[in-house]
């Protein structure tokens, strides 16, 4: 076992390295994410497209924020399905569904009412106007809200290890309770630096695929070109 922590941060021991415990720790998170925004975003895009029950919606979501973590992992893990992935990830996606609801409903709900309205006059139906307008208008908001839920529960997945699950948390619970505290610094630093690697690269892909950053960088690349163009002709 190392004893430094270099040697705990580059430990590639097949199931107990560092290598092994990122990808247990990848696996709680996208699960609990991902079962958030299954249920959060639907939920949040519908009610702000609707533009009512949100409120009531994001209250009832934001009382889950009262409830130790700590104690619904637990509860979970002493439930019928015991310390499983799936009782793990359903813990962290509670934890990640306000973040996720929230953020998808005020994004909905923060759309420009006079580019609606002018949509509504072009003929657009709900289901157009949805997804052309308001969709694309809210993305800033919504992304904003999964990568929120994402840092949240790559933070709060450590404490799958309490009950005996993997992830860096082995790391804390392993090193601290035999006071081995090269790895409990390497247990801290491996989440620390997972988290600003997963925020800079999620920020890159909201960049990417953000519709109206895509349009408005259009009309930017579109602009000098349209003026060569309009001088040329109006040259001939």
């Amino acid at each position: 076992m190392p004893t430094d922590l270099w040697g705990w941060i580059t430990y590639a021991d097949p199931q107990m390295g560092a290598l092994a415990r990122l990808q247990q720790h990848m696996g709680y998170t996208v699960g609990g994410v991902l079962l958030a925004c299954l249920v959060g975003l639907p939920v949040g895009l519908y009610l702000g497209h609707l533009g009512r029950g949100g409120a009531v919606a994001v209250n009832l979501s934001n009382m889950g924020r009262a409830i130790p973590t700590l104690g619904v992992v637990v509860l979970f893990a002493v439930s019928p399905l015991g310390a499983s992935y799936l009782s793990l990830a359903i813990a962290l996606g509670l934890f990640a569904l306000p973040a996720v609801l929230t953020n998808a409903y005020v994004g909905m709900q923060e759309v420009d009412r006079e580019a609606l309205e002018a949509a509504r006059g072009m003929g657009m139906s709900e289901g157009q106007l949805f997804r052309r307008v308001e969709l694309p208008l809210a993305f800033p908001l919504v992304a904003a809200g999964v990568r929120s839920a994402t840092l949240q529960v790559l933070a709060t997945a450590v404490l799958a290890a309490a009950v005996g699950g993997g992830g860096f948390g082995r790391y804390l619970i392993d090193g601290l309770g035999s006071q081995d505290f090269p790895q409990l610094q390497a247990g801290a630093l491996l989440v620390a630096g997972t988290a600003l690697v997963i925020e800079l690269v999620l920020g890159g892909l909201q960049r990417l695929v953000d519709p109206v950053a895509k349009a408005r960088a259009g009309r930017l690349a579109e602009g000098p070109a349209a003026a060569a163009e309009e001088a040329t002709v109006s040259d001939s």
